[in-house]
């Protein structure tokens, strides 16, 4: 039998698909993995469509695991650029812009 895709589902639903599909579930960073309701699957092993006899155990992940997914820093960073903008801008160079120098 292959594997259903459970990534993307909720706790109940997954476990209903597995259910359905005579797998077992675990969930090995859910101790009150049948308590579970609305938190989403983020990660399975085997992989979705992988051949595996009836009775297999799936495992599912809910949390990404140190150094996956997730979207990065959102907090303002600092030292915050300065402020000011365009007033800090500085004027245009004087003088001729097309006079020679010479190097004598």
């Amino acid at each position: 039998m292959r594997v259903p895709r459970l990534v993307g589902l909720m706790a109940m639903d997954a476990r209903e698909t597995a259910r359905a599909r005579g797998l077992s579930l675990n969930a090995p960073d859910r101790p009150d993995f049948r308590l579970a309701v609305v938190d989403y699957v983020v990660r399975q092993y085997p992989q979705p469509g992988a051949e595996v006899p009836r009775d297999s155990m799936v495992y599912v992940w809910f949390d990404f695991g140190e150094g996956e997914g997730g979207g990065g820093v959102r907090e303002p960073r600092v030292p915050r650029p300065p402020a000011g903008g365009l007033q800090r801008e500085l004027g245009e160079p004087g003088g001729d812009p097309y006079a020679v120098v010479s190097s004598a």
